[in-house]
């Protein structure tokens, strides 16, 4: 059965970390790139990170260069979102997505973990 669990996120002060997981089944884990998408509020969903199948390329919003780190553990089936340096304007609902590229999202998706970065 095909499925992503995310966990890690919370509720953080603005310059403070998180560090998100998203544990796919083994049958999507390498179907193709995987990448963290987020919605804040009345806002559209939109691509965070993403990372390719092998885990050489990676792609970034504006908004989270060098400040977000996403990774990819194959031993584990496991993707991860590192955050840093946290703003308020990062909370949202953040999404694992698997099976697309590294600019678009695929069919597979997560149930959502809340951040919430306070100031």
């Amino acid at each position: 059965q095909e499925r992503l669990v995310e966990s890690g996120g919370g509720l953080v002060q603005a310059g403070g970390s998180l560090r998100l997981s998203c544990a796919a089944s083994r049958s999507i884990f390498s179907i193709n790139a995987m990448g963290w998408y987020r919605q804040a509020p009345g806002k559209q969903r939109e691509l965070v990170a993403a990372i390719s199948r092998g885990g050489g390329r990676t792609n970034y919003a504006d908004s989270v260069k060098d400040r977000f780190t996403i990774s990819r553990d194959t031993t584990r089936n496991t993707v991860y979102l590192q955050m840093n340096s946290l703003k308020p304007e990062d909370t949202a609902v953040y999404y694992c997505n698997a099976g697309g590229g590294l600019n678009y999202y695929g069919v597979y998706w997560g149930q959502g973990t809340q951040v919430t970065v306070s100031s």
